[in-house]
């Protein structure tokens, strides 16, 4: 069958032709309808980011997948439904976490990644999966379910959120998404749907025209420019936020964004970055948080009922928004397509079969 991975030592990705795979027990074996590319594929390919199964000199990339179960091999799943695949699995041996089902708690080197670190992931013709760790969605969903994923990422950093301000009446009115790629965008819209924001922000470094600015007017939400409006100035040129969702990954955004919190507010940290040196007002930062009752959680991945939630959050955004979203839905014969990283692309998808009713 056809995959695609990246060879150790190469920097792009390619066709690699392996078996397909038969289900063990406990394991269905679920056909690939389609497969989302994300930063995370760019960084792996890079060599920035994940690394190659033990003993295999390759990395079968993707880890935004959604499918069709072909065999269900005694599990409680049938043929034929449609599916989406968590992302993390025990490594050799387990651990607690993945014990108390609580694999998207577990701290780096305790857990393996498809698509990403220790496993490979689904830009394959077919995969096998435990049953427990594929998720079943409506079949409507069969052509833009690879967009879940990502969307549970929001899911669980918005639980995160509201859970750290669970001590009183938290009623936000704004928020300051950071980052104009596919993962703000969809925060963006879900954001939109939530009635309590009144006024939504988003951050990018983009000169019009451009796409992703389009979308956010759309949405009604204002663009803020960082090269002129850097996020520790959000309150002098717009207003104090009530949340702030971090998704570029840039260093300074973290104790930017406690200056640009409301009191009472709390900021989600989500884009990894790489290492970086610079001054901070340590006393500033810290009175902040004290003084004004201000949060800050981390999260990464996400469980399987943030993905149960994610399908449900689908469900509800404009299609007008998704069709826009999505810049690119390419075939297996044509996968470098989806790789392209212009300006004009937001989410683009790599196309293995489709949906078959039975």
């Amino acid at each position: 069958m056809r995959t695609i991975g990246v060879r150790e030592g190469e920097r792009e990705p390619t066709l690699i032709e392996k078996p397909r795979p038969d289900p063990s027990d406990g394991e269905a074996l679920v056909r690939t309808l389609r497969v989302g590319v994300d930063g995370t594929d760019h960084e792996v390919i890079a060599g920035g980011h994940g690394g190659t199964p033990a003993g295999d000199d390759h990395l079968v990339l993707g880890h935004e997948a959604v499918g069709q179960v072909v065999d269900s091999n005694g599990t409680a799943l049938s043929e034929g439904d449609v599916v989406v695949p968590t992302v993390r699995r025990p490594p050799n041996g387990g651990n607690e976490y993945f014990e108390h089902g609580e694999a998207d708690m577990a701290p780096e080197g305790s857990y393996h990644e498809r698509g990403i670190v220790g496993a490979h992931g689904f830009m394959a013709e077919y995969f096998t999966s435990p049953a427990e760790d594929l998720v079943r969605i409506p079949a409507s969903q069969a052509d833009l379910g690879f967009l879940i994923e990502p969307i549970s990422i929001s899911e669980k950093a918005f639980e995160l959120a509201e859970t750290s301000r669970s001590s009183f009446t938290w009623e936000p009115e704004s928020a300051l998404v950071l980052g104009n790629g596919s993962l703000g965008l969809l925060t963006l819209a879900m954001l939109d749907r939530d009635d309590r924001y009144e006024r939504l922000y988003c951050l990018g470094r983009r000169d019009r025209p451009d796409p992703t600015i389009d979308i956010m007017e759309d949405l009604g939400a204002t663009y803020v420019d960082s090269r002129k409006t850097p996020v520790d100035r959000m309150p002098e040129v717009y207003e104090h936020v009530d949340f702030v969702y971090e998704a570029t990954g840039y260093a300074r955004h973290p104790f930017q964004s406690v200056q640009a919190l409301a009191p009472n507010g709390v900021a989600a940290l989500l884009g990894v970055p790489g290492p970086g040196e610079f001054e901070v007002d340590a006393g500033a930062f810290h009175s902040e948080m004290v003084l004004h009752n201000k949060a800050m959680v981390g999260s990464v991945n996400s469980g399987r009922r943030h993905f149960e939630a994610a399908s449900r959050s689908l469900l509800e955004l404009p299609r007008r928004f998704l069709d826009d979203l999505v810049t690119g839905v390419y075939d297996v014969s044509e996968f470098e397509r989806a790789f392209d990283d212009g300006d004009t692309v937001i989410k683009t998808a790599v196309e293995f079969g489709t949906y078959e009713e039975r």
